[in-house]
């Protein structure tokens, strides 16, 4: 019988070919996630054991106790000459399944990104709460890493991450940058914020506010003088606030919403759309920024009129996800299809006359 085709090999594939994620499932053929689709690497359909052996022969003794004690792990892999890649095993149908994503060796800039010029302003902060918030795949940890990387460049001081598992690795550059792993370096996000304001850091990254004692910590730094930068997953910005105060039982959820009227900063929001001409995805973002407008419907708790405020704080920097996918639609970056699929209002997109499709441009960092 043929043998199963090995891990490396699978991996290399998806590198050589611009891919960004790799799904390992029983019954199925090994497939990569290419330009936001789903393409097999191999023909070899996978059986249970097959998968077992592949997932299993990447992960050293420790990991492999502690996935068969959790049934979960989040797990970082170095492969010589193909880079690093984060790993999450789990189990589905009682079968070991996994998911890789190739984490390029080179961080980068917010230009490479397409971002708006107000997330690098952003990075000037010295204190209070930024969150990057989107669904799964749509470049969070990219752009925290560019957040990231432009502060270590411009900035004089101390930088600690939290992450599970550490992906992007930053070098010493104005700042001294410590970078902590859950399960190596740390055994939970919570034990870590306990002790972090104990290390003086000037910029505190969490890679995730998953639980209410995270989400709870990550505001109460923010408050005491250091620029907390952290994921969310949430679809947009209201979406991000709803998910912070409803981790909050009722009694405690006035105190939070007064908490992140004083310490929050910036939402920003993100998604992939695939381009018009097939060369991969663009990013697609939605900022808002804390003004005294925006504070003041923290503080009455009228949330559901935030993007009424993003939509006129252009004098702020703030953009909504329509005006984003609008300028893209009019540049003819994104098809009609996919600007309407992205819109609050449809009716805006149907009133512009996009650009002529132009000549594919070079690819982006989103282009897998």
């Amino acid at each position: 019988m043929d043998r199963p085709p090995d891990i490396i090999d699978l991996l290399a594939v998806v590198v050589e070919r611009g891919g960004s994620d790799l799904h390992i499932c029983a019954a199925s053929a090994p497939m990569m996630r290419l330009h936001g689709e789903l393409v097999p690497t191999s023909e070899k359909i996978l059986d249970r054991e097959a998968c077992r052996e592949l997932i299993y022969s990447l992960f050293t003794e420790s990991q492999r106790a502690r996935f068969e004690e959790t049934w979960e792990l989040d797990f970082a892999v170095v492969v010589m000459g193909l880079g690093r890649f984060r790993g999450n095993a789990h189990y589905s149908r009682s079968a070991v399944e996994a998911t890789f994503r190739h984490i390029p060796d080179t961080i980068p800039s917010m230009e490479t990104l397409g971002l708006p010029p107000i997330i690098k302003k952003l990075c000037t902060l010295e204190q209070g709460l930024i969150l990057v918030a989107g669904i799964t795949g749509s470049g969070k940890t990219t752009t925290l890493a560019a957040m990231v990387e432009e502060i270590n460049a411009t900035r004089n001081g101390v930088i600690i991450s939290i992450e599970d598992p550490i992906e992007y690795i930053f070098q010493h550059r104005l700042c001294r940058v410590k970078q902590r792993e859950i399960g190596t370096d740390t055994k939970s996000f919570p034990d870590a914020l306990l002790h972090v304001l104990r290390q003086d850091p000037d910029v505190i990254l969490i890679s995730e506010m998953r639980d209410l004692e995270t989400i709870s910590a990550a505001i109460t730094a923010a408050e005491t003088g250091h620029l907390v930068l952290a994921t969310i997953h949430t679809i947009d910005a209201p979406k991000a606030i709803d998910r912070i105060v409803d981790a909050f039982p009722p009694d405690q959820q006035s105190q939070i919403i007064a908490q992140m009227a004083n310490a929050l900063q910036a939402i920003i929001a993100q998604r992939l759309l695939p381009k018009a001409d097939g060369t991969g995805r663009v990013a697609c973002t939605e900022v808002m920024i804390m003004n005294d407008g925006i504070r003041a419907l923290f503080r009455d708790r009228r949330f559901q009129q935030i993007i009424s405020m993003i939509e006129i704080g252009s004098r702020d920097g703030m953009i909504t996800f329509d005006e984003s996918v609008s300028n893209l639609y009019a540049a003819g970056t994104i098809s009609y299809e996919e600007a309407m699929l992205n819109v609050r209002d449809p009716a805006r997109i149907a009133m512009i006359k996009p650009a002529p499709p132009s000549p594919p441009a070079k690819k982006g960092f989103f282009s897998r």
